[in-house]
């Protein structure tokens, strides 16, 4: 790489006001002008700057938010749900357990292949009078399938956690479940516990702050993305039976879940480095 090519590299990169300017990004015409009138260059056209940022794999990218988590016991808790990733135990079964929501009536946007300048119109709305909705869900890592309570609910109580449960626990009759959960206050509350304790079933809480290891959570993106956006469904019926029809499909298609994670940071011994 060429010294200029560099030297506008390591500037774009830069926080314009750690440089004596007052924004917090460059536009294109900015870094130029910065770059020339700081003597980098003697003259650059708006094309080239961009041409040498893509060339050298710099681009245009959204700034995104990470929350450490505080909870003391980060590391033991994340490894022993990596454990349970990795190391399904023989007398059980590890489920990902969660709540997805809240769902309301709304126009969402989203994307489609259409001609160009002709994207899909959706209505605006102000208001919305017809509630919410929560539906809860498990991923059965063993088949990679969503398992869902049929009637997704309006709310979401330690009474309708607890009713799950059971419909889990039906399922697997002979087996112990390994169930891992946020940390939900309906999911801590001492009947739910008591009766964890009492029909084999361990609730395997995430570190604070760390929802990303609850592997369900790429499973309700995937949801999201592909039954809710670009959709304006006019009653929680309509709405309902999209979510349904998609996760049969998902379910038709499911493999088993293996190989959580395996190039991220979080498999370094010392991850968090730190950080939380």
């Amino acid at each position: 790489m060429s010294r200029p090519a560099r030297r506008i590299c390591v500037i774009a990169r830069c926080d314009p006001r750690f440089l004596g300017k007052p924004f917090s990004c460059w536009s294109l015409t900015k870094l130029r002008d910065y770059l020339i009138a700081a003597g980098y260059v003697t003259t650059i056209s708006v094309e080239t700057v961009r041409r040498v940022l893509h060339e050298r794999g710099v681009s245009w990218q959204a700034t995104k938010t990470w929350k450490a988590s505080t909870d003391p016991d980060f590391t033991t808790k994340m490894r022993r749900i990596l454990d349970l990733y990795d190391h399904p135990p023989a007398d059980g079964r590890v489920l990902c357990v969660d709540e997805f929501g809240p769902l309301n009536l709304q126009p969402r946007p989203g994307r489609a292949w259409r001609p160009v300048r002709q994207p899909v119109r959706l209505r605006a709305t102000y208001t919305r009078d017809q509630g919410v909705r929560h539906m809860i869900a498990a991923l059965d890592l063993t088949t990679g399938k969503l398992h869902y309570r049929i009637r997704i609910r309006d709310r979401k109580r330690s009474r309708e956690f607890l009713s799950f449960l059971k419909v889990l626990r039906a399922r697997w009759p002979d087996q112990r479940l390994y169930l891992i959960c946020d940390n939900f206050s309906p999911h801590k509350y001492p009947e739910v516990r008591a009766w964890c304790a009492t029909n084999p079933v361990d609730l395997v809480f995430l570190p604070t702050y760390a929802s990303w290891l609850n592997w369900i959570e790429a499973e309700f993106a995937a949801v999201w993305y592909f039954a809710l956006n670009g959709t304006d469904h006019r009653t929680h019926t309509e709405q309902d039976a999209a979510i349904g029809a998609y996760i049969r499909w998902h379910n038709h298609h499911a493999k088993p879940k293996t190989s959580f994670a395996t190039g991220s940071k979080i498999r370094h011994p010392d991850y968090p480095f730190k950080a939380a």
